[in-house]
C-alpha cells in the first residue's frame, strides 16, 4: 500500500519516469542485492536524464533552425572548402559564448553557411543555451510590423538577449532607411554580453554600402569585427555537390 501510495505522488508532482524505475526496482529481485544509495541513484538518474533530453529537444525545436539535424560531427571538411577542423572543434565547445564572442561565417551562396552555423546552434544547444535562428530580412520585417503594432521593445528584446543568436543572409540586401538604425539597436546591446553568429556571402569590407549611413555602419561593424572568429568556407556549392553525388547513385 506505500509503494502504489509513493507511485502515485510520483505522478502526481509529474515525476512519471522516476514512478516508472521505482516500480521496475520492485517489480525486479535483482535490484534487492544493491544498496539503498546505489537503487535510489538509478531512480533519480532516469529521471534526471529524461529531462535533460526533453529540455534538449525543446531547445532544438524552439530555436527555428533551417537544418534542426545539423550537427559538428557531420561536416563536410573537403579539402576544396578549406576549413579549419581544429578551429571548429574549439568553438563547439562554447567557450566563445562564456565569454562573450562571436562567429562570422562568409561563402558563397549554397556553400553551407547556414548548415554550419545550426550545427554550432545545436552545439549550444547541447550545453543547455537558448539559441534563436532568423535570416536578416525576416527579422527586420518583423521589427517593422512590431512598430506599426507598438510592440517594439517587447519583439526586440528577445533578439536582445538571447544568449546565442544566428543572423542569416546577414547583409544580403542593402538595408532601408531606419533598419540600419533597428540592427544597430540590437548589435549594440549584445556587444560583450551575448554572443551572435553572422552568416555572410561579403566580407566585412563590404558590409559599410549594406548599411548604408556612416555612423552607424562603423558603429556596427567596430561591434562585431573586432570581436569575431571568422570561417571562410571556399569550394563549390554544396548543393551543386550532393546533386551531383545523387545523380552518380
Amino acid at each position: 500500500m506505500l509503494n502504489e501510495t509513493t507511485v502515485t505522488k510520483l505522478y502526481e508532482m509529474k515525476m512519471k519516469v522516476m514512478a516508472g524505475a521505482f516500480k521496475e526496482q520492485l517489480q525486479n529481485p535483482a535490484f534487492n542485492a544493491m544498496p539503498f544509495e546505489e537503487r535510489f541513484g538509478l531512480i533519480v538518474d532516469s529521471e534526471w536524464g529524461t529531462r535533460k533530453s526533453n529540455k534538449l529537444s525543446r531547445l532544438i525545436k524552439t530555436a527555428g533552425y533551417e537544418f534542426t539535424g545539423a550537427c559538428i560531427e557531420d561536416i563536410d571538411y573537403r579539402a576544396d572548402r578549406k576549413l579549419d577542423r581544429a578551429q571548429i572543434t574549439a568553438l563547439a565547445t562554447c567557450n566563445y559564448i562564456i565569454e562573450h564572442h562571436n562567429i562570422v561565417i562568409l561563402g558563397a551562396t549554397g556553400n553551407g553557411k547556414t548548415y554550419l552555423s545550426n550545427a554550432f546552434g545545436v552545439a549550444a544547444n547541447r550545453n543547455f543555451y537558448q539559441v534563436k535562428y532568423i535570416r536578416l530580412p525576416d527579422l527586420l520585417a518583423e521589427l517593422s510590423i512590431a512598430k506599426q503594432e507598438h510592440t517594439y521593445q517587447k519583439v526586440v528584446k528577445q533578439y536582445k538577449h538571447v544568449p546565442l543568436l544566428i543572423l542569416d543572409e546577414w547583409l544580403l540586401f542593402q538595408l532601408k532607411e531606419g533598419e540600419a538604425r533597428d540592427i544597430l539597436d540590437i548589435v549594440n546591446y549584445r556587444h560583450k554580453r551575448v554572443s551572435t553568429i553572422f552568416c555572410s556571402q561579403f566580407e566585412p569590407q563590404h558590409w559599410h554600402q549594406k548599411i548604408g549611413e556612416t555612423t552607424v555602419a562603423d558603429a556596427v561593424c567596430d561591434r562585431i569585427v573586432h570581436d569575431s572568429y571568422t570561417i571562410l568556407i571556399e569550394g563549390e556549392s554544396m548543393r551543386k555537390f550532393k546533386g551531383i553525388k545523387q545523380k552518380r547513385k
